[in-house]
């Protein structure tokens, strides 16, 4: 019988180089039975690193891991999972054109076996088995995956790793992809863990979160461990210190009360969609930070994509006011100057096995050419290098792949494309999701200089303290519709905003 506090997974000096970048710089940490560990760090710290090598889905370059007192060394995510290690991936991490079934067994079809064929049947029972235990009642595992939304996708991966019952298992950055009722869910099974005797090591850049949720703490920066915490010793600053290695001094929202012009450059009326919107109307300013907040389900997702023409519109219009151009497709939108920045950066707003600069190039096609309807190479470099310079962007070059990169720097590459663009109106959703207190504080920099360059800012947050310390106007949505409109000269009640959104 294994007791808690007994040391399940230790790793030894480990290293890790991607070309001439270090990952992880001989790091050497313990993860106990009984404990919630949390992992923090800025973006590229290390955190997902040490953990997909302890899961299996890469290689160490150089060091050892001592699973349950033995060398070792998983060569694929499978053979972690059966030896009792799971992970949920920051990244989306389902197929989407096979069912719920299918992908929760991936990789693990022969116990449904009969004969040469898998009773599909036996499959879908056992799965939707595994969503009912967890308390998820809304998806059926006979259905195509890809029928679900981002939020059900993400809870079809954690009833995936809890149908193994693992004895370790890591959440990375998974919490930003769920609402207040899977958060729920994922505390629950969390702390059940850790109660049975097993490890949970938990990645977030939510700092309260973390406090609240982890029994120890370890920071890293830059590769290194920088030290572990235990809860008593928890305090907000000094951890911000270890993560940036400097102190960070008050928030880092706005501090000013500047308005905004009475010219209204775009304008939503009587908007209807297939779901979500009825009859909406609404209208954003020149030099305007206008907020959209609410519960994840009221609407306000669908709001952005139906303003960027990504959403079928059935009934209303969209417009650009100055040359009363109607928003009806993505590409209209684009050639009149506007900017959107999905809530599903990997899916929507990246070419995930393009590089960096062909990402950021993407939008300079007219900027970038050379003689007639030629692309000039030169400007395509310079125009990509600018961003990555002035957004502090850590990569090895322009010509390395985005999915090589952390969530923070994958965003800086997302804000680089519409800041090249020079976009006039930018439609931004949850554009801090999933990133650390440093590159927090670049978004809202980028955010409120947009504005005084006159830009007009869309921000649609999840995230109240983001909304209030960033928005001349909010507007909350609950039920599709809008439910209170506030302004940043009358200062935001939180309670009348949340009594607003419930």
């Amino acid at each position: 019988m294994s007791e808690k506090g007994e040391i399940l997974v230790e790793v030894r000096d480990l290293c890790k180089n991607f070309g001439v970048t270090v990952a992880l710089n001989h790091v050497n940490m313990e993860i106990k039975r009984g404990e919630i560990r949390g992992l923090i760090g800025e973006n590229g710290s290390g955190k997902s690193t040490v953990t997909t090598i302890i899961a299996g889905i890469q290689q160490a370059t150089s060091g050892e891991i001592i699973y349950k007192g033995k060398p070792w060394k998983p060569v694929t995510s499978l053979e972690a999972i059966h030896a009792g290690i799971g992970i949920i991936v920051q990244e989306m991490g389902t197929i989407p054109n096979i069912t719920v079934a299918e992908n929760m067994f991936l990789g693990d079809y022969d116990q449904f076996r009969a004969g040469p064929f898998i009773n599909k049947g036996k499959m879908i029972a056992k799965a939707n088995e595994a969503l009912r235990n967890l308390g998820i009642d809304d998806i059926e595992a006979g259905r195509i995956t890809g029928s679900y939304n981002m939020e059900q996708r993400k809870l079809i991966e954690i009833a995936k790793t809890m149908a193994h019952d693992p004895e370790m298992f890591v959440v990375d950055e998974t919490t930003t992809a769920l609402s207040e009722k899977g958060r729920e869910i994922l505390y629950r099974l969390m702390r059940k863990a850790a109660d049975d005797n097993k490890a949970v090591v938990f990645i977030s850049h939510d700092l309260d979160e973390i406090m609240e949720q982890c029994d120890t703490l370890t920071v890293l920066r830059d590769g290194d461990i920088i030290g572990s915490l235990e809860k008593e010793e928890y305090e907000p600053n000094r951890i911000k210190q270890m993560m940036i290695g400097r102190d960070v001094q008050g928030d880092y929202y706005r501090s000013d009360m500047d308005g905004y012009g009475e010219e209204v450059v775009l304008k939503a009326e009587n908007l209807t969609t297939m779901t979500d919107l009825m009859c909406f109307d609404i209208e954003l300013h020149k030099g305007e930070i206008l907020g959209i907040g609410g519960l994840s389900e009221c609407g306000m997702h669908t709001l952005g994509r139906a303003l960027y023409g990504l959403e079928d519109i059935l009934t209303g219009q969209v417009t650009l006011t100055k040359t009363n151009t109607a928003i009806k497709n993505p590409e209209t939108a684009f050639q009149h100057g506007m900017g959107y920045v999905s809530k599903n950066r990997d899916q929507e707003s990246l070419v995930m096995n393009g590089t960096i600069g062909v990402n950021i190039q993407s939008t300079g096609y007219k900027a970038n050419r050379g003689l007639g309807i030629f692309i000039s190479g030169k400007k395509e470099r310079e125009y990509a290098r600018l961003q990555v310079d002035s957004l502090a962007i850590k990569c090895n070059s322009i010509f390395q792949p985005v999915s090589a990169m952390s969530g923070g720097n994958k965003q800086k590459v997302v804000f680089g494309k519409w800041l090249a663009a020079d976009a006039d109106v930018l439609i931004l959703d949850c554009p801090t999701r999933g990133v650390d207190i440093g590159v927090k504080a670049s978004m809202y920099k980028l955010i409120n200089d947009m504005k005084k360059n006159g830009k007009s800012v869309v921000l649609i947050s999840e995230e109240l303290p983001e909304l209030c310390g960033m928005s001349d106007r909010l507007i909350i949505m609950k039920d599709g519709k809008i439910s209170g409109e506030f302004y940043r000269q009358d200062g935001f009640d939180n309670t009348e905003l949340i009594d607003c959104m419930i």
